[in-house]
């Protein structure tokens, strides 16, 4: 029997605010859509912070035995300034500042975004679609919203009607927001607008002779909207009704909302079952964002270069501090909070590495069942990583218990604990084991050593003394000492 039909599963649906038990609409697969990065800069920790949320997801849904189709999508293209249908293109920007293609940028941001997020031992998803390779897709729904009515074009451009969708559907259904409002609330439309309401998003813009990036349609050489790739490509490859829907709290309003009104529009059908928003990491109390350059970058954090923090910490440390807070919660980072999540991680791993060491008795002391089930609950309860982790302190302070003779634990269940331990910190929590963390550095270390020594063997050979000897003494001012002899040059490490 898979775990999944053992544990009942509730997760938070935005859509109507309350937890509901998960039901997939195919029972033992699970359909799983997040909005992935638009690929214009390096990716920040806020960034990040959804991304490792929806990892959290995906490592659960993994566990509990679903076989998962998870898609995250590069967003390459149609993303404008101001999130909205006005202004440049951000990738299309970016080229012209630094005077390359856009697909440089797109290429050099996507390879940050893979790097950083394998640095945080995140999941790869199933498929990672990107809004240039679907251009085709795109065309032909804007054809279908036409069809339908839900849509019209001006001037070279598509517009999506939304008070023509509202006459039959409700738009603002995710965000709670009031069309009657929206509209009482929105200035009138100038002179140069091709819209019919200021509600309408663009499915197409006809791009202006100084754009960049542009593809022929049936209306203009132009490019797509920006909420309809998601459309596009979260129903091609999971249907036309799929089971969660995931993106960060600032994409309820309008991106999501967009979403729904187009796939309704399209199919006449509701796509998404289930709608989940991780919340904002904030920086100095402010949401971090790359727009107002209240932010910091991964690689500043694990190399210490920041105005932040007094140390360097590692991905696995700052991986372990966001899941400290449940991922519907605002978590604010501070040098503080990281080197008290340093020390709680490196407790943890210190008492998974003593369970091997710990004395046995004919039985335990306690139920090992009912801490496993809680650590099942925890996880049952939306994901509730926080408390998943103080029931993993809980073992932390039985495993101390033990080696006081103050508990007892019995050889069996001392397997059972060790075992669990590891699936609830590894798979589940994707945390790296920290001596296999050691090691990988180790690792590299070695290998960056032995580069330079063979490439200050060169220098000797052809007799650049001058180089060979700084070399030598610069790797002696980091603490690494080289020896010649005659087997070669070995190094240690002060």
């Amino acid at each position: 029997m898979a775990l999944y039909q053992e544990q009942s599963l509730r997760l938070y649906n935005s859509m109507t605010g309350e937890k509901e038990v998960f039901t997939p609409i195919n029972e033992g697969t699970v359909g799983m859509y997040v909005c992935g990065p638009t690929v214009y800069s390096n990716v920040h920790l806020g960034n990040c912070r959804t991304f490792i949320s929806f990892d959290l997801v995906f490592r659960y849904l993994k566990h509990l035995g679903y076989k998962v189709r998870y898609v995250r999508n590069i967003t390459d293209a149609g993303h404008l300034e101001n999130d909205a249908d006005s202004g440049e293109d951000r990738i299309a920007k970016k080229a012209r500042l630094e005077q390359i293609e856009p697909m440089e940028v797109v290429q050099k941001y996507t390879v940050d975004f893979h790097n950083i997020l394998q640095k945080f031992n995140n999941l790869p998803p199933s498929i990672e679609p990107t809004a240039t390779g679907h251009i085709v897709e795109q065309i032909e729904i804007i054809k279908t919203i036409i069809d339908k009515g839900f849509a019209y074009e001006a001037n070279g451009s598509v517009y999506f009607d939304v008070l023509k969708y509202n006459e039959s559907n409700h738009y603002g259904m995710l965000s709670g927001r009031d069309i009657e409002e929206m509209i009482a609330n929105t200035r009138e439309l100038t002179a140069q607008s091709d819209k019919k309401n200021p509600q309408d998003f663009a499915l197409w813009k006809k791009a202006e002779p100084q754009h960049i990036m542009r593809w022929p349609s049936p209306w203009s050489d132009g490019f797509p909207g920006w909420h309809l790739e998601c459309t596009v490509m979260s129903t091609k490859y999971l249907g036309e009704e799929f089971d969660i829907h995931g993106g960060g709290m600032d994409l309820k309003f309008p991106h999501h909302e967009c979403e729904i009104a187009q796939g309704q529009a399209a199919t006449g059908k509701n796509p998404v079952h289930y709608w989940m928003h991780a919340n904002m990491l904030t920086l100095n109390g402010k949401k971090m964002a790359k727009s107002t350059g209240n932010n910091i970058l991964p690689n500043e954090i694990f190399s210490g270069n920041n105005d932040v923090l007094d140390k360097p910490f590692s991905p696995n440390v700052t991986r372990f501090f966001m899941l400290q807070a449940h991922y519907r919660s605002i978590l604010d980072f501070s040098d503080e909070a990281l080197k008290a999540s340093e020390k709680g991680f490196n407790r943890l791993m210190d008492a998974y590495h003593s369970i091997d060491d710990l004395p046995v008795a004919e039985k335990s002391s306690f139920s090992l069942a009912d801490w496993k089930q809680s650590c099942y609950d925890a996880m049952n309860d939306d994901f509730n990583s926080p408390i998943l982790i103080a029931k993993l302190f809980d073992a932390v302070k039985l495993i101390n218990n033990i080696k006081e003779e103050t508990a007892s634990i019995s050889a069996e269940d001392k397997i059972s604990l060790k075992e669990n331990m590891q699936a609830f910190m590894f798979d589940v929590l994707g945390l790296l084991d920290s001596d296999e963390e050691n090691d990988d550095q180790a690792d590299k270390l070695s290998g960056t050593v032995e580069l330079l020594i063979k490439l200050r063997a060169e220098a000797r050979n052809n007799k650049d003394f001058a180089t060979s000897d700084q070399i030598r003494d610069q790797l002696l001012e980091l603490g690494i000492q080289l020896k010649d002899g005659k087997e070669g040059t070995t190094f240690s490490v002060k």
